[in-house]
Formats: structure tokens, C-alpha cells, sequence
């Protein structure tokens, strides 16, 4: 009998597994089958079932399933037709909506639309609303006039898939409130509302801990909401890799789930209830501890994991059955996809899923047991370690100093502070000047532990950044990691070093010597650019800082190159002072070492900076970098940008920054013919203002690449400047609908990194 119930057990376990692997295959599609083809798919699933053959049966059932939810949220999506129209309509405020400098940003779930009549909106999509006075609520009832878009975000390589994000969210569109008379509160939210409750214990959070600079910690702590928690703050949580311990997931859950299961089993006892066995009663109010903490935190991703295991084991408990720990997180695994089949590709999935996988690794099963703290250091090695491969994937980064300050971190913050901020946010409601102390308490304690996060931080060596390994080396590293955690009785431990090798020493291979790979980045309405040799690499300008949380610098252009295994920048080019081009210089200059700096106005910049002049140039690798402007001041800061022409015997790239016509004809007057070049980034985002028939005669580039934003206000490129362009025959392409775009002269044509790794979520480039 008990045979066959381990082979049952293992039958369920691949089950599952398999089931998983069809999930995530549905995630590479670059564009969604028609739906009779899914429907294909089932009968040939449900076919292969029936003839015995149950995993591919399984995979393919997996597959159809996370196409089938794609098929459906695709249908959801604002139609273009009605992007940049005004439409009224009513909803209600899913979400606490998040403060930024100009307003507040929030989720708008549709109940009716207004005008245009019959107009189909998505059921939901996130609004902006640049209004500081604006009192928006979770869970109330809003008549607005908004405009929207289709999701559409940066994308390049190494950042953030926005449009994923939006895709997983069930967000069908993105826009803003526009100022109008028929803006107005409708309704509150509903007393039952968890959005509602959730925002009322957020707003006496934050009414309780105003002017605390921990204020936000606490509250994440409490409810997960994170949107208080400081840039710096975030900088230092990411150093120390300590940033789990904010983000409400499995192990808090279990932990206030623990609690509550031992406190009210020994307050049973005590009692001496004899109706319910003690251990049933405890087990029914841990669940239940447990649904709480997580309705909390809005149910996420790591939440919803251990939900599912707390329910499986609390269950066990209450009908007696023995619970395997594999089996059971494999199920976890089967369930949190198949809710939500876009959970797989989310970094929280895997690093949650895998930090479980690792403690059972090291801990369950052992025949010696050992000691709270021994097992806290194991614990703490096994996930430092085993998770350094999925760190280096999606971050490109790994946190040397995480080992000891999870030492210190997770004792205080996980196992201490969690508990005594949860009991003084509930104390809040019952007796506030109780819960006000516990609170104030707490936020001292934290500050105390805080200071010591910040100096570990502040260490030059806290942190290793590395080139992101290609996927085949993924496999591995775990595999080593693996080894590397057996039990000491495991042969050959040392092996697990050799497969962790190709994953941290990786490096995407350079150019060869006398050629250069540009890639312009897609910064929206802005300018970023990169420019890489055999040995060394430029970035020219920086994008924009879109509010104090937020700046391209370190959203787009830092990710890019750490995964790509630049470190260092050699030289860095500020064309002039507008925003689009200078926003992002300080986060480079704070995250990376910078050899040389150029721009037009040096007086803006921190670090020492040599003025942009005509004349100044330098060789790399084979490679010749030519400043060509600005002569001087030509009366307005566009004029004044610094022109930069990079070449190479196998082809050439001239970088305009924001000129107009002016330095255009002051460019040509002093070039002439030598202006000719392969490779023309447009002035000035394609604005009627630039690229004039006369500089584009002398320059003659056979592409142009716009970098400009996806329905950007000024409407660039301006369609006179695109006749321009085709006049003499150029292929055009802009970042907003290709994405970054890659090109290494007399190697490859210029790439779409839509084209080449867009999936079916993503804006295509003929959208």
C-alpha cells in the first residue's frame, strides 16, 4: 500500500511540474495563436490523455490554458481607436493610490461609460491624475474625464517589460485625468470593501508615523504597500540584499500563521476545550491568521504561495495526514500558475519559490537536529548562495554583504518587529494610544537596526555586478548550487564550482577591433545612447528624471549595462541641459565608475567636466570619436548641444543632441562633405525645426533613427521631416515602436529589440 501511494505521490508531482513547464512554454509565443487553434489544442490534449499519454497531455493542457487567459486579457486592451480621445466615464478606485511629485496615480476599475456612447473601455486601466490637491480613495466611486493609450513602455535590454507588468495586472490601457467640471466623487467606498479597509488602515498608518523617515517601512511591513519607502531607502535594501524582509511574503506569513497556531492550541489547553480537538482549533484560526495577513498585502504573488501551503498543511493537521514538503510546494507551485499563468515570469515567483526549495534542502530531512541559530546561518548560506544565479538573471547584480545583514536583519525585522508592528497597527483600531506606542517603538527599534543596514551599504564591496548569463547557464548554477548544499556524506561536493563558472563569468563578446556596436535606447521622449568597442564604451546623454523616485539613468541606461558586463563608463557625453538628455547623468554617476566627462554645460553636472568643443577627439580599438560642435554659443542651449561623430573604416554614427537649424548650417558650412555618415541619429527627436534638406544632403546617412516617446504631445517625427527623410531615401526607425535599437556597422542592419524578443503582450512595430 505504501508503494503505491509513493507512486501516486511522484505520479502528482510530475503532474504538476509538467503542468508548470506547458504555463511557461505559452510564455514565449511572440504573438497568440488564433483561438481555434487553442481550441485544437485541448481536443489533441485531452486525445493524448485518453491514450495513455499523460504528461504530454498535461504540458499541452498547460499550454492551452495560459493561452486561453492570454486570448482573453488581449480582448481587454484599449481598441486604437480610441487612444488620445477624451472619455467620460465612472468607476471605482481599485488600489491605494500612489502619491508622486505632480499627483496621484491609481487604478480605475469601469462601471459605465459615458461619452462616447457605446464607446468599449477596458474593464480596467491606471490613471494619473497631475493634481496635487486630488483626494482620491481605494474603493470609491469617481466620475472622470480621461485620456488614454494602449500600455506601452521602454523596452530594452536588461530593464523592466512595463507592458508585461500591465499585462499581468489586467490593465487594458494607461492615461490621465484631464481637468474638466464633470470630474467628481460619486460615492465612498463600501464599508465591506477590502480596498476600502485596506486604505483606512494605510491612512492611520501614515497619520500615526508622519514625519517618520521609517514611516514607510513600517507600513510595508504591516500591509505591503511600499510606495513610501525612499529611493535611498530602496538603494540600501537592494546593497544589502535585505529587501524580502519589506515586501510582505511567505516567510511572514508563516510566521504570524506559526504564531497564531501555538498561541491558540496552548490557549485551548488551557481552557480545556474538549468539543474540537486543540490542534484543529489552532490550525482553523493559523489559516485563518494567515488569509488575513494576506488580503493585507492585496494577495501577492508570494502571499498567494503561502497561502496555498499553509492551507494544505493546516488542513493535513485537521484530517490527520502525513504532509510531504516537495509535493506539497509543487502544488503550491501548480496552483499560484495556474491562478495566475503570468505569475511565472515574475522575479518574486522564482526568487520566493526557490528560497522555499533551498531551506528544504538544507533544513527538512536531517538527521541531526541542530540548534535555531545553526539552522538561521544554514538557511541563510543555502538562499545567499542558491540564489545568486536568479539574482544575476534578473538583476545583474547580487549583494555580497547579504549573508550577515540578513544575520541581523532577519531575527529583528522578520521575526520581532513583524509581529509587534502588526499587533500595534490592529491595537490602532481598538486602543489607539497602545497601539500609537507600539508603533512609535517599533519605528525606533527599526531606525536603530537601520543605521547598521546603511553603513554595511556603504561598503565598496557590498555589492557584485555582472553581465546577465545566457539561459543555458541557469540550469547549472542551480545544479551546483545544489551540490554545493548537499549533506557532507555527497561525493564530489567540490564539482558544484565548476557548474556555477559559466554563469558568473559570462560576458556578452565585444565588437572586434575597428568596429563599434551603437545601440540607441528607448527613453521615451528623451535621448540615451551607448556606443561600445572592444575596450571600452561611451554612453551619450542620460534620458529623463521623471519625478524624485524615477529617472531613466537608473531605470534603463544603468540595467542595460550591467547586462551587457559594462561596469565602468569610459567617456560620458551630456549633449546640453534639458532634462531628456541630462536627467539620468546623476544616477550613473552615482552607481558607476566614469572615466571622462563631456558637455555643454559642465556647470550642471557634479563631477568635474570638460566643456564639448569642436576639435576634440580620441581613438579607440580601431575606433576614432570626434567631437564636432558646438563652435561656440549660437543663442539658444538646442544649438549649443554637443555633436559627436564616431567611425570606423567599416562604417560611421553622428550624435546631434538637440540641434536646430542653426548649428545645422553652422555644421555644414564647416564640414561640407566630411558630414557624410552611415548612421544619423535625428536632431531634436525629429522636430520640424531640425534636420533640414541642406544637412541631410551633406550628411547622406543611409538610416536614421528617431529616439522619441509613443504618442509623444509634440507629435515628433513631424511628418515634413519624415518627407525629408524619405527624399533621400534613408530607412527610418524610432525607439517608440522598435524599442532599443542595435546596429554594428558592416556587421548588422539595425535591430528592433521589439522585432527580436518582443512577446505577444508587447506593441509590435508596425502597431
Amino acid at each position: 500500500m505504501n508503494e503505491i501511494l509513493s507512486s501516486n505521490k511522484a505520479f502528482s508531482l510530475r503532474l504538476h511540474l509538467t503542468a508548470v513547464a506547458g504555463i511557461i512554454s505559452a510564455q514565449q509565443f511572440s504573438t497568440l495563436p488564433p483561438f481555434w487553434v487553442i481550441v485544437c489544442g485541448l481536443i489533441v490534449a485531452v486525445s493524448l490523455w485518453f491514450a495513455q499519454w499523460r504528461m504530454l497531455a498535461v504540458f499541452l493542457l498547460g499550454m492551452v490554458w495560459a493561452l486561453s487567459f492570454a486570448s482573453l486579457r488581449q480582448q481587454d486592451l484599449l481598441s486604437s481607436v480610441l487612444e488620445r480621445q477624451d472619455v467620460l466615464v465612472e468607476g471605482r478606485v481599485a488600489g491605494i493610490p500612489v502619491e508622486f511629485d505632480q499627483g496621484l496615480r491609481f487604478v480605475l476599475r469601469t462601471e459605465s461609460v459615458l461619452e462616447p456612447m457605446g464607446a468599449q473601455l477596458p474593464s480596467q486601466f491606471r490613471l494619473s491624475w497631475y493634481k496635487k490637491d486630488a483626494k482620491v480613495k481605494a474603493g470609491e466611486l469617481w466620475r472622470l474625464r480621461v485620456r488614454l493609450k494602449r500600455p506601452h513602455g521602454f523596452f530594452n535590454p536588461g530593464g523592466m517589460d512595463y507592458e508585461l507588468w500591465m499585462f499581468s495586472q489586467a490593465l487594458g490601457a494607461n492615461g490621465y485625468v484631464r481637468e474638466d467640471a464633470t470630474n467628481q466623487k460619486l460615492d465612498d467606498a463600501p464599508s465591506f470593501s477590502l480596498q476600502g479597509n485596506r486604505q483606512k488602515l494605510y491612512d492611520l498608518l501614515s497619520k500615526t508615523l508622519a514625519g517618520s523617515d521609517m514611516a514607510g517601512i513600517v507600513i510595508a511591513l504591516v500591509m505591503g504597500a511600499e510606495n513610501a519607502i525612499s529611493q535611498a531607502q530602496w538603494d540600501v535594501l537592494r546593497r544589502t540584499g535585505t529587501a524580502h524582509l519589506v515586501a510582505i511574503s511567505g516567510s511572514h506569513i508563516s510566521l504570524i500563521s506559526g504564531m497564531v497556531f501555538l498561541l491558540v492550541r496552548f490557549a485551548c489547553s488551557r481552557l480545556g476545550i474538549k468539543r474540537h480537538p486543540p490542534q484543529n482549533i489552532a490550525a482553523s484560526a493559523a489559516f485563518i491568521a494567515a488569509l488575513w495577513y494576506s488580503a493585507l498585502a492585496d494577495f501577492a504573488i508570494p502571499t498567494q504561495r503561502a497561502l496555498i501551503m499553509i492551507f494544505i498543511v493546516m488542513a493535513a493537521i485537521i484530517t490527520q495526514r502525513n504532509v510531504r514538503p516537495i509535493p506539497t510546494l509543487a502544488l503550491a507551485l501548480f496552483a499560484v500558475s495556474l491562478r495566475d499563468p503570468w505569475a511565472v515570469l515574475s522575479p518574486g515567483f522564482w526568487l520566493s519559490f526557490g528560497a522555499v526549495a533551498l531551506i528544504l534542502l538544507v533544513i527538512a530531512g536531517r538527521l541531526r537536529p541542530s540548534g535555531w541559530w545553526a539552522d538561521l546561518c544554514k538557511i541563510n548560506w543555502a538562499t545567499s548562495l542558491g540564489l545568486a544565479p536568479l539574482l544575476l538573471i534578473f538583476f545583474q547584480q547580487v549583494s555580497l554583504i547579504s549573508p550577515i545583514a540578513n544575520l541581523l536583519a532577519v531575527p529583528t525585522i522578520g521575526f520581532a518587529l513583524t509581529p509587534v508592528c502588526l499587533v500595534g497597527a490592529l491595537l490602532l483600531g481598538i486602543i489607539p494610544p497602545v497601539g500609537e506606542l507600539i508603533l512609535h517603538g517599533s519605528e525606533f527599534m527599526l531606525g536603530c537596526i537601520w543605521w547598521v543596514l546603511e553603513r554595511l551599504s556603504d561598503l565598496p564591496w557590498s555589492q557584485w555586478q555582472h553581465a546577465s548569463p545566457p539561459a543555458w547557464t541557469l540550469p547549472l548554477a542551480l545544479l551546483g548550487s545544489a551540490l554545493l548544499l548537499a549533506p557532507k556524506g555527497i561525493p564530489a561536493r567540490w564539482l558544484g564550482l565548476v557548474l556555477l563558472i559559466p554563469a558568473l563569468t559570462h560576458v556578452p563578446p565585444p565588437p572586434e577591433t575597428g568596429h563599434f556596436r551603437l545601440t540607441l535606447l528607448d527613453v521615451g521622449q528623451a535621448l540615451a545612447g551607448v556606443v561600445q568597442t572592444k575596450q571600452h564604451n561611451l554612453v551619450f546623454d542620460t534620458g529623463a528624471k521623471l519625478g524624485k523616485n524615477f529617472d531613466t539613468g537608473e531605470a534603463v541606461v544603468g540595467p542595460f549595462l550591467r547586462q551587457q558586463g559594462m561596469n565602468v563608463i569610459d567617456v560620458l557625453v551630456v549633449s546640453h541641459g534639458d532634462n531628456d538628455h541630462i536627467g539620468g547623468a546623476d544616477s550613473l554617476l552615482q552607481d558607476f565608475a566614469v572615466g571622462q566627462i563631456y558637455s555643454s554645460v559642465p556647470d550642471k553636472l557634479p563631477a568635474p567636466v570638460e566643456p564639448c568643443r569642436n576639435g576634440l577627439s580620441w581613438e579607440w580599438d580601431g575606433v576614432r570619436f570626434d567631437l564636432l560642435s558646438p563652435f561656440g554659443t549660437l543663442g539658444n542651449e538646442n544649438d549649443n548641444s554637443c555633436v559627436l561623430r564616431v567611425s570606423s573604416p567599416f562604417g560611421s554614427t553622428l550624435f546631434t543632441g538637440d540641434i536646430e537649424k542653426n548649428a545645422e548650417a553652422k555644421l555644414v558650412e564647416h564640414y561640407g562633405e566630411n558630414l557624410q555618415t552611415d548612421i544619423l541619429i535625428a536632431p531634436h527627436h525629429g522636430s520640424k525645426t531640425s534636420s533640414s534638406k541642406a544637412f541631410l544632403d551633406a550628411v547622406k546617412p543611409s538610416y536614421v533613427l528617431i529616439p522619441t516617446g509613443y504618442l509623444n504631445r509634440w507629435n515628433f517625427p513631424h511628418p515634413d521631416v519624415m518627407k525629408r527623410y524619405q527624399s533621400i531615401n534613408a530607412t527610418v526607425l524610432d525607439s517608440a515602436h522598435s524599442g532599443s535599437i542595435t546596429v554594428e556597422p558592416n556587421v548588422s542592419l539595425p535591430e528592433s529589440y521589439r522585432q527580436t524578443h518582443g512577446r505577444y503582450w508587447n506593441a509590435k512595430p508596425d502597431h
